[in-house]
């Protein structure tokens, strides 16, 4: 299921159209539909209001005048990036060396 905050991919045409983010989900007045607010990452960003049913949220296909399309979720090909023990007293793991920005000569 859709909810606030995932990256869903948007189909128009049965064709990938854009990506956004589900920025809120309210209830519309009319009982069983939604008011999905997205953040269309686009450059300039927009934002679009669609009113969908929830099976509309979780990819459902829907038309819009006529036009079909369909919201995908969007999963990271990726999983989340763990993070680096540390070796002892809270020190980092030994072997790499760091250099410092500020420390550099300039030429």
């Amino acid at each position: 299921m859709a909810t606030i905050n995932d990256l869903v991919l948007a189909h128009i045409d049965q064709k990938p159209a854009f990506y956004a983010r589900i920025e809120d989900i309210t209830p519309d007045v009319k009982p069983g539909w939604w008011k999905v607010k997205l953040l269309v990452l686009t450059v300039p960003l927009q934002v679009y209001t669609w009113i969908l049913d929830e099976s509309q949220v979780n990819g459902a296909p829907f038309t819009m005048g006529g036009t079909p399309i369909m919201l995908e979720k969007v999963v990271s090909p990726e999983p989340p990036v763990k993070p680096v023990p540390t070796s002892g007293k809270g020190g980092a793991k030994k072997g790499g060396n760091v250099v410092s920005l500020f420390d550099r000569k300039k030429s």
